[in-house]
């Protein structure tokens, strides 16, 4: 059992070492929509949250013009990473961010508030000078993480979106607040959005379709 662990471990290790960004999560996809010579409304760019989204609800993202570019357990640097691929070469007329909740899970490894934004910020200017607009979205509201349990984000959550808030009214970037219509008493997210405090379910994700609709018009 220990052999085994070991070399799943190495594989593992091997993968991301090869791939750290996951390239090739949307190589396809994005081959086939650049062919088309469709231009996409906008790129959600994000982790699993953004991920589920489009797994959970594809009409909204067909309906609307919307591409989803979300991958499980990223942090901000591998979304910085493949910003590129996913986003800039696909020519939406705007990138959605939501992104940062992994980083508070230290998910590859510890890494301040400010590197965090740091990175949102790299993304945002780069969609920028590719003439593309941007929109900053709030971390969701998170009391407790079911794969690191006991690391107390709540607070860390608010923290971070205070920066990314700020940053978006200095820069004049339209900033969607997530967190304050979705948070309990315990600034985390309900089962009523989501069974496991994190990943939105249905209803989750279509109190969040209204918010951000309502700010893009």
């Amino acid at each position: 059992m220990k052999i085994l662990t070991l070399v799943l471990g190495l594989l593992s290790t091997m993968f991301y070492t090869q791939d750290f960004a996951n390239f090739a999560r949307y190589e396809k996809q994005n081959q086939e929509l650049k062919s088309s010579g469709i231009t996409p409304e906008a790129v959600l760019m994000g982790d699993s949250i953004t991920e589920g989204w489009f797994a959970t609800d594809p009409e909204f993202f067909t309906q609307n013009n919307f591409v989803g570019r979300g991958i499980s357990g990223q942090v901000t640097s591998q979304m910085l990473l493949r910003f590129r691929e996913d986003v800039i070469l696909l020519k939406p007329k705007r990138v959605i961010i939501l992104a940062g909740t992994n980083d508070i899970a230290e998910n590859q490894g510890p890494i301040s508030l400010d590197k965090v934004l740091g990175n949102i910020i790299s993304m945002a200017e780069l969609a920028k000078a590719n003439k593309i607009k941007v929109v900053l979205c709030s971390v969701l509201p998170a009391f407790d993480f079911w794969w690191r349990p006991g690391m107390h984000p709540a607070d860390k959550v608010i923290a971070l979106n205070q920066m990314i808030k700020d940053y978006a009214q200095k820069s004049k970037i339209p900033y969607v607040d997530y967190h304050t219509p979705l948070k309990d008493e315990k600034n985390g997210l309900p089962k009523e959005f989501a069974a496991d405090g994190i990943h939105p379910n249905q209803v989750g994700y279509q109190k969040m379709e209204a918010i951000l609709m309502k700010n893009l018009r």
